[in-house]
């Protein structure tokens, strides 16, 4: 598989992007028009340095407004056509992207087109080159992949071909299916690229809102699977226009590029077995059963404060590492971390961001497997040295500022508790609150951001992205999408701040991009554990009362339960599914706080309809002058 990208996916120069896209493992560029004459040098200086980087000129785009001219403006596209022939030949490339016309003169008739195009293929053949024709969405007269190869089919030349670009397929919910019936060898190039469903001007949203393979919504797996079964074995190449993607950095959107034609082809060769496809191998994706630990790096007064918290939620200290300051606390399934030894990666974040979580510790079928698809799709693994009496655990480097750790009960790493840590007797308990499990793991991050980590995961784990839920903070807009597992075992919300402004904003700021803000604790009995809570000490957020006045006549609440709730600052969300509870610690830190749940008949949400309120009391507590208590 021979993969490729178009230079206007990324930001920067010319220089720039060349660096980003070979670094990134790409085989070839698609050079786009606009990036080439910007360049201060010749098109056989920018031939050079693209092979000098080890990359090849896949496609030189893009040849506009060509096809159905009448006279003589036919001829002038003929003539431009041949001025750009001589800059592919300095170029160094073979293969013109010629995108179906928006002229506003072109005729109709598929004869005229496809003479042109067959004069078009004489014009190239003489100078062994070739021209390929792409519908676009918005073509005047072409805008269907098949009306293209049928003007194709009849130029009937071997230098003319067909491009197809999964995005203006899919915009125009054209059925993928339709490709099987291409000759293989007649399509010369596949463009492709992912975008959320949105109902808008399709040219303005394939120019602002493109994306990259499973960042979106559109099947463009089921579009890669009926380019594969014609027999193409050309280069996949991505076409991205991103408002986002033009502000980032290089290097991130290359690499996200990278990864999702890897995790495309990937999913296209495990769903459809019988297409002999070149991908890599690796490992399927991996089934993650949850959340094994979660790791604070933290100094000694923070360790204190964390103790008391940690005590007030009903956990125990059961555990002391047998060579570092790292204590282990416990209750139910939940193991929580506290990292205050000099040396090591703890240390390090903790230098960078202060008290924050470190690490976040996954249970899965086999962490090896983990570890060996990660990499294949371009994670960086993690390593640091193991002391006697220690296990090696398979880690990554998650996306942000943290590292991931993976174990399993297959390699017996899930024996580490026991291997590594000396039991100890918690000198001051609490009463447990019922705590079971960790029910997801929340990570902030800013809002251009939100493409790369949710890529991140779903092309590793076994999960599926939930739709977009808007949080109006009081000082602005925080985009919050979940990516969980389909048994529910395995939650993540990523939180995507657009302005410093807002509470997840500024825990960004304040924390120097740490990543994970908050972690949800599941309970089977909400009342119970809050009643627990109160008796150890816990001071919960403190919720206004006109939001229980407000709940009472939204859903019309017996008014013993919304004293309940009120009582215990508890806030409930339901739907037809069922319903949900939520009560939430004070932030400590640059802005982390804990979450504690009860799901009931089934609520698969995360209380979307009460994060506003909840923001709105957390940013109170974090104003300067109204510290939190923690």
């Amino acid at each position: 598989m021979k993969t490729s990208i178009a230079t206007v996916c990324l930001a920067g120069d010319l220089r720039e992007k060349l660096a980003a896209i070979a670094a990134a493992g790409f085989d070839g560029i698609e050079i786009f028009e606009q990036d080439f004459i910007a360049f201060d040098g010749s098109p056989a200086d920018v031939g050079r340095m693209v092979r000098d980087h080890g990359l090849d000129i896949t496609l030189f785009q893009p040849f506009r407004d060509f096809e159905g001219l009448p006279e003589p403006l036919r001829r002038r596209a003929m003539e431009r056509a041949e001025r750009k022939f001589d800059v592919m030949q300095e170029l160094g490339t073979d293969l013109m992207l010629v995108c179906s016309s928006v002229h506003p003169e072109a005729l109709g008739g598929v004869t005229r087109m496809a003479d042109d195009f067959a004069e078009l293929g004489e014009r190239a053949a003489r100078r062994g080159l070739r021209a390929g024709f792409e519908a676009l969405a918005w073509g005047k007269h072409v805008h269907d992949h098949r009306d293209a190869w049928e003007v194709v089919r009849r130029a009937d030349h071997p230098n003319v071909g067909l491009i197809l670009d999964s995005f203006h397929t899919l915009a125009r919910k054209i059925d993928s299916d339709t490709i099987r019936a291409i000759p293989g060898d007649r399509i010369f190039f596949v463009q492709l690229a992912d975008a959320p469903l949105i109902e808008m001007d399709l040219l303005y949203w394939s120019r602002h809102f493109r994306n990259m393979p499973g960042e979106g919504d559109l099947d463009v797996a089921g579009f890669m699977r009926a380019v594969a079964a014609t027999g193409y074995d050309g280069p996949l190449s991505l076409e991205v226009f991103n408002d986002q993607f033009r502000g980032g950095s290089p290097h991130t959107i290359a690499v996200d590029g990278h990864r999702s034609l890897l995790y495309l082809m990937d999913q296209v060769s495990r769903q459809q077995p019988d297409i002999a496809i070149a991908v890599p191998e690796m490992p399927a994706r991996i089934h993650a059963d949850g959340v094994a630990f979660v790791e604070f790096a933290a100094n000694e007064a923070e360790t204190e404060m964390l103790a008391g918290l940690l005590r007030s939620l009903g956990f125990r200290r059961v555990g002391r590492h047998i060579a570092k300051a790292v204590e282990l606390w416990q209750q139910g399934e939940v193991r929580m971390v506290v990292n205050t030894d000099p040396d090591g990666f703890a240390h390090a974040s903790h230098i960078a961001h202060g008290l924050n979580i470190c690490d976040v510790g996954l249970k899965v079928d086999d962490a090896h497997d983990t570890v060996a698809r990660a990499r294949a799709l371009g994670a960086a693994p993690f390593h640091q040295p193991v002391g006697p009496g220690e296990m090696d655990i398979p880690a990554i480097r998650g996306v942000g500022a943290g590292i991931m750790h993976f174990i399993d009960d297959t390699s017996g790493l899930s024996e580490v508790w026991r291997t590594e840590f000396r039991p100890v007797e918690d000198d001051a308990p609490g009463r447990s609150a019922g705590l079971t499990r960790v029910d997801h793991v929340a990570q902030t991050m800013n809002y251009e951001e939100m493409l790369t980590w949710s890529l991140f995961y779903v092309s590793l784990f076994e999960t599926a992205k939930q739709p977009m839920v808007d949080v109006v903070d009081p000082g602005g807009l925080v985009r919050s999408q979940a990516i969980e597992s389909p048994d529910g075992a395995f939650r993540i919300t990523l939180n995507g701040a657009e302005t410093h402004r807002t509470f997840a904003g500024r825990f960004i700021a304040d924390s120097f991009g740490s990543s994970v803000q908050h972690v949800a604790l599941a309970t089977n009995d909400i009342f119970a554990a809050a009643e627990a809570l109160e008796e150890n000490g816990f001071e919960p957020l403190p919720i206004p009362g006109n939001y229980y006045d407000d709940l009472a006549a939204r859903f019309g609440l017996d008014e013993a339960f919304v004293a309940r709730l009120r009582k215990a600052n508890l806030l409930y969300d339901r739907t037809g599914q069922g319903s949900f509870l939520q009560l939430y610690s004070r932030p400590f830190g640059d802005g982390i706080f804990f979450e504690i749940v009860e799901r009931q008949g089934g609520y698969s949400g995360y209380g979307g309809p009460n994060a506003p309120y909840r923001v709105a009391a957390q940013s109170r507590l974090m104003r300067p002058g109204s510290a939190p208590s923690n």
